[in-house]
């Protein structure tokens, strides 16, 4: 198969016969025993398609595929001895493109991740987002560099401060839950950290010099969160 996967499993002996059966066709897999630990990997690392439990520490598959889904296209299988089908739709509605349920023979799993994988590699001819993407009231975003302009001049922002951007302008009238945001971001489940990103959503709407009252790129949602509805040109 020649891919890159990662395999997010807190059971060691399902998680061993499914790294070995997919590192003898040729893959190189990454194991991760947590939802956090997985969440991370995938932001380091870049790979063709990610094998996901829903029972899992730290941060559920659920939530890890959600996260997942709002940064990257790439293929998600989930693979639980959950059987209901509300976890089948769930788990389909949120973003994955297959549902495994245990116990689950290795023929059929290699199958299914090679079925994904041909339409992933057919399907990445085309970029999610251009490199720029331009807005009303003077906002320019330049993705691979990182960079933020009002008016053509750029606005210092940190990282954690366009990472907060990045993620909402990307999935643009979607409302993140203060929960959400800190761990898209920070990838840690602590609620201390609620605080932390209204400081970093305060900081961003400064930078931007984004009313409050009347915003043109973050809206507060109140009692639910923020959205970002910049209108793009």
């Amino acid at each position: 198969m020649n891919a890159q996967l990662l395999l997010v499993e807190d059971d060691p002996e399902i998680a061993r016969v499914i790294r070995d059966t997919f590192v003898h066709e040729g893959c190189e897999v990454t194991w991760a025993t947590t939802g956090l630990e997985g969440w991370g990997d995938f932001q380091k690392e870049r790979f063709d398609l990610v094998l996901v439990d829903l029972m899992l520490p730290e941060m559920d598959g659920f939530t890890l595929c959600k996260n997942i889904r709002w940064k990257s296209d790439i293929p998600i299988m989930i693979i639980s001895a959950r059987k209901e089908d509300e976890d089948k739709v769930e788990g389909l509605g949120i973003g994955a493109d297959d549902y495994l349920a245990k116990p689950f023979s290795l023929k059929e799993l290699k199958a299914r991740v090679e079925s994904l994988l041909r339409r992933w590699r057919r399907y990445q001819g085309a970029p999610d987002f251009e490199k720029k993407t331009e807005y009303m009231n003077g906002l320019i975003l330049l993705w691979d560099q990182q960079k933020t302009l009002i008016y053509g001049n750029e606005i210092v922002l940190t990282g954690k401060e366009f990472d907060l951007l990045k993620v909402m302008a990307q999935n643009p009238q979607r409302v993140f839950s203060k929960s959400e945001l800190y761990q898209h971001v920070w990838h840690q489940t602590d609620s201390d950290g609620l605080h932390t990103v209204t400081v970093h959503i305060k900081s961003l709407r400064q930078k931007l010099a984004d009313p409050m009252k009347n915003p043109h790129f973050i809206q507060t949602i109140w009692g639910k969160g923020y959205r970002f509805i910049g209108e793009p040109l």
